[in-house]
């Protein structure tokens, strides 16, 4: 690992566990989602909260051999305008999927 990829590993937080919750319930703004993902996921204060800066954060966040877990909840209670807009974020845990299986996303509710 080069310096610059050690220097943005060490800019995100630490997680609690591999098994993660991501709770959207309370969340009525875009703001309040991207505060979600950036507290849960312990994205450093860089994170742009639009969704190439999560996919960027997100590839460098689990670019290690641990298996997670993501369960998702209260995106279906979301406000119609405000899940279709984040319907990019689903595709972006998609694509996290992709580049690395060891994470797996699971939409609860």
């Amino acid at each position: 690992m080069n310096y610059n990829n050690a220097q943005k590993r060490n800019a995100f937080k630490q997680i609690k566990g591999t098994d993660i919750i991501l709770d959207f319930s309370n969340c009525k703004y875009l703001e309040r989602i991207h505060s979600e993902l950036k507290e849960i996921f312990g994205l450093p204060e860089y994170y742009g909260e639009n969704w190439d800066a999560l996919w960027d954060c997100l590839d460098d966040r689990f670019d290690d051999d641990k298996n997670y877990t993501i369960k998702i909840y209260g995106y279906g209670h979301l406000e119609k305008e405000l899940q279709d807009h984040c319907s990019a974020m689903i595709e972006v845990f998609n694509d996290v999927h992709k580049d690395h299986p060891n994470v797996e996303f699971l939409m609860i509710s």
